[in-house]
């Protein structure tokens, strides 16, 4: 009997409940701190129990202030100015205590025990302490079963310290008994026998430090809270999935921006960035004014001081916006706009950062928060291949809509939409794949009853069934829809193969499978993510597929919450070929090598080009980053300019080359003119038109080598180019631009960028002629985002050094790969993380394994900002 019951196509995206910080805590601390002071050497007490225990900062030079937390770098001590005496009374009376903290360790070397958080007197003297002892905890807790020193202590076990971001609870019920937890695990228990009677009344609260100032502690403090009362292990399991409400925290690093004011940082820099620095930064200092530098603001320029801290009246700055006299030539700036500067100035105008990079602030912070991301056709493809065994790719090639490209990426989620033929697709898709299944087989791997009964027998079936194609545990929800179609065909008459085909059918089309779904609530607080969701991050940023058996079986293990054990995944897997294959997508997306199919040269001026041209021009790109990336694992930054190349032999006679081989063969280029590195292969220099431009050329390497910004022309700009002719190169046609008063402070920024790929022409062929018999040069300057000074290259293959060894270049393709990772854009509240990986890439060698293992084990990975109920 056939039943048809073809499953509709399920597009609906679950909301889920909100749950604020507040609503997760119910047993009220009585000190808590949660480190949101706009600045100063006070931390307030905000428990709103008793009088606030308010702590001081004795050398402040030793911490620094980020909403949300405090980063202590070096030995510091925070503590009250008076006896800790209502926390010591009051935990005296209960006879039990909690300690909770949101921290991360700056090493895990760091011993004595440190002191993380303390009530005490000195080394041998305390009430209760809180400690790092290399790679675990150590709690010492005096009662009268303990010594003066709280002695024998409580240890988490070895290990479970991992300089990440933690949530670190001890717990002494009234009982005695003894817990450590971390991230919301119980990971050790003790007893420390006895009451407080003998606790001291005089001791003091400490942070980061004994009393005496000789057992320091440095890392981040993003929350510290005291309880007069045990802790429940769900009240523990809340507050870790809570998270902690803070922006992202990070020690000081060589070369890293420190990003101390947020209010600067988010508000104010992307402003200037927006509307004044086209004209007034280090290079260009229109009226010798440089606005992109501290130092060199409040210098002012040719017309004096422009910005008078606290008076934004006698701020010429604020005289030349709020009459709209500038920014010249462009739109005003908006009312709310005006506003925030208005408010900074007369505030005192803080500046908190060494340079704006226009680049960081492209885009608003955490505008690119996502929660949702649909599949891109490729990692869907791969995604019904790894769960399922079917090659699906020609169909969904064929029945998907093109995933369309934005910020430089096919994979951007907010780009990455569903309409009515997404949908009609994947209802296609999904009867085609279980047409090719082995339904039987398939399920069987879920469990070994092959009854169609309604009992919970087929209800664990679909649960164990729907965890690996939908790559997670299912709700109750879930479990009831899709039983529920197995109980429609048991009750229509149908057998255990038609339920099994519906089930999976169904499956595929639900939001779980097409999207990568992750639970955002928390009220806007970060917390670590979970274990099934980052087994998912991990194997979508490293393989663009779903996770295999052997991470779904660490995300139920729960080893993926051990940092140790999740390096071990990341090694594992980036020995597998699909590791390869990703990053080739990599390349083909940043370097759009898509456009290649649909580019149609003149063929009057081009007659050798063909569609197998444009295909072997892809193929040599991609063999070469094989070859530099993965066989030779050298640094990325060697792709600039790597002395060899890869050409098939038709390639190889565009090049000019002798052809050897029948197929694609790898050709030295060192004594070759001209050739050497990604920007002279063919694929690359086609960007620039069939009139080799310029301003398309410069532009690819502003934006996608250097990270640079420029604003779009004033649309009364007419943009069309001028041919070339006899007497006028590119070259000449751009000179003319940047000489223009009206044009030239911005094509000075991007156009010279070009001027050493002047011999090749729009398919990439190279000439020190053009066709009108002018002499090509490949001499020129380089200017760096942010520098005042253009550098001077005699060659193309001096600027190919040039780039080669730029640290802007190699911190450009860091912030380029790691948006391919996530998957969305990049902002201001994710630079100082970018850079923190790109310290850790560089000293691994600056390699794609060593920049992937730092981006999938940074805080951009490891932990999720929740949304943030307004």
């Amino acid at each position: 009997m056939m039943i048809s019951l073809r499953y509709p196509s399920l597009c609906i995206i679950a909301i889920f409940g909100v749950t604020s910080l507040a609503d997760a805590q119910q047993t009220r601390p009585i000190a808590l701190y949660d480190f949101n002071e706009d600045g100063g050497d006070t931390l307030r007490d905000v428990s709103g129990v008793g009088n606030p225990l308010d702590l001081k900062v004795e050398n402040s030079a030793a911490i620094r202030r980020v909403k949300g937390a405090i980063v202590v770098q070096s030995n510091a001590l925070i503590t009250s100015l008076r006896p800790a005496k209502k926390l010591i009374d009051a935990i005296k009376k209960s006879n039990s205590i909690s300690i909770e903290a949101w921290l991360r360790s700056a090493n895990d070397s760091q011993a004595g025990p440190s002191r993380i958080v303390s009530i005490s007197a000195d080394p041998s003297n305390r009430n209760v302490t809180l400690g790092q002892d290399k790679d675990f905890y150590d709690v010492r807790l005096r009662t009268t079963g303990t010594d003066r020193n709280g002695l024998p202590s409580t240890n988490s076990p070895k290990r479970s310290l991992q300089t990440k971001l933690s949530h670190v609870v001890f717990v002494r019920d009234a009982g005695g008994t003894t817990t450590i937890y971390v991230d919301g695990k119980q990971v050790a228990r003790g007893k420390a026998s006895g009451n407080f009677s003998n606790w001291d009344g005089s001791y003091r609260l400490a942070l980061a430090n004994e009393m005496t100032k000789d057992r320091p502690w440095i890392g981040e403090l993003h929350r510290v809270a005291i309880y007069d009362q045990a802790l429940a292990r769900q009240e523990v399991e809340r507050l870790f999935a809570a998270g902690v409400e803070t922006l992202y925290a990070f020690p000081p690093q060589a070369g890293v921006a420190n990003f101390p004011s947020q209010t600067f940082n988010i508000h104010v820099a992307p402003l200037l960035a927006k509307h004044c620095l086209e004209c007034h930064d280090s290079a260009i200092r229109s009226g010798g004014l440089d606005l992109s530098r501290k130092l060199a603001a409040f210098s002012g320029g040719d017309s004096g001081k422009v910005i008078e801290p606290g008076n934004s009246g006698d701020s010429l700055l604020w005289d030349l916006i709020s009459s709209d006299e500038m920014p010249k030539g462009r739109a005003p700036l908006s009312p709310s706009e005006k506003a925030t500067l208005r408010k900074w100035l007369d505030s005192g105008a803080e500046w908190s950062v060494e340079l704006i990079d226009p680049a960081i602030y492209k885009h608003a912070v955490h505008s690119g928060d996502i929660w949702l991301q649909r599949l891109t056709i490729a990692e869907y493809i791969e995604t019904v291949r790894g769960t399922v065994g079917v090659d699906i790719a020609k169909e969904a090639r064929e029945l998907l809509p093109p995933d369309m490209r934005a910020d430089g990426f096919n994979n951007t989620s907010y780009n990455l939409g569903v309409d009515l033929k997404h949908v009609e697709a994947y209802g296609k898709l999904a009867a085609i794949i279980v047409e090719r299944m082995d339904v039987l087989k398939f399920a069987a791997r879920f469990s070994k009853s092959t009854k169609l009964s309604t009992d919970d027998t087929m209800r664990e079936h679909v649960a164990s069934m729907g965890k690996w194609l939908l790559r997670g545990p299912l709700d109750e929800r879930d479990v009831n829809n899709f039983s529920g179609i197995a109980t429609t065909v048991a009750s229509a008459g149908g057998d255990f193969k038609q339920a099994m085909t519906y089930v999976i059918e169904a499956m595929l089309q639900s939001p779980r499978f097409i999207y990568r779904i992750e639970d955002q609530r928390g009220g806007g607080a970060v917390r670590p993510v979970g274990s099934y969701e980052l087994a998912s991050r991990l194997s979508y940023i490293l393989w663009g597929a779903s996770p295999d058996e052997e991470l779904m079986r660490a995300a139920d293990s729960g080893e993926l919450s051990e940092r140790g054990k999740v390096e071990e995944q990341v090694r594992r897997m980036l020995n597998d070929s699909r590791t390869v294959e990703r990053s080739l997508q990599f390349v083909s997306q940043w370097l759009d090598l898509e456009r290649l199919d649909n580019l149609r040269p003149d063929s009057k001026k081009f007659p050798d080009w063909d569609a197998q041209l444009a295909a072997d021009m892809r193929a040599e790109t991609l063999a070469y980053f094989r070859e530099v990336a993965w066989i030779q694992n050298r640094p990325l930054s060697d792709l600039l300019n790597a002395q060899f190349t890869f050409a098939t032999p038709q390639l190889a006679k565009h090049y000019g080359f002798e052809p050897t081989g029948t197929t694609i063969s790898r050709y030295d280029v060192s004594k070759v003119p001209g050739r050497g590195g990604l920007l002279t292969q063919a694929s690359v220099l086609t960007v620039g038109g069939d009139g080799a431009s310029m301003v398309s050329r410069g532009l690819f390497v502003l934006h996608d080598l250097l990270r640079g910004t420029i604003n779009a022309p004033p649309p009364c700009v007419n943009t069309t180019p001028p041919p070339t002719k006899a007497g006028l190169t590119q070259r000449g046609i751009a000179e003319a631009r940047i000489a223009d008063v009206n044009c030239g402070v911005c094509h000075v920024r991007f156009e010279p960028l070009a001027f050493g790929l002047e011999k090749f022409d729009g398919v990439g062929a190279y000439h020190e002629r053009d066709i009108y018999g002018n002499v090509l040069r490949d001499d020129g300057e380089l200017l760096f985002p942010g520098e005042a000074k253009a550098v001077p290259y005699a060659s193309s293959a001096e600027l190919m050094d040039l780039l080669a060894a730029s640290e802007r270049v190699r911190e450009s393709l860091t912030w380029k790969v790691t948006q391919f990772a996530l998957g969305r854009p990049l902002d201001a509240a994710d630079a100082p993380e970018i850079a923190r990986i790109h310290i850790t890439a560089q000293k691994d060698g600056g390699t794609y394994t060593s920049l992937v293992t730092a981006i999938v084990m940074s805080d951009l990975v490891q932990l999720i900002r929740t949304e943030k109920q307004e």
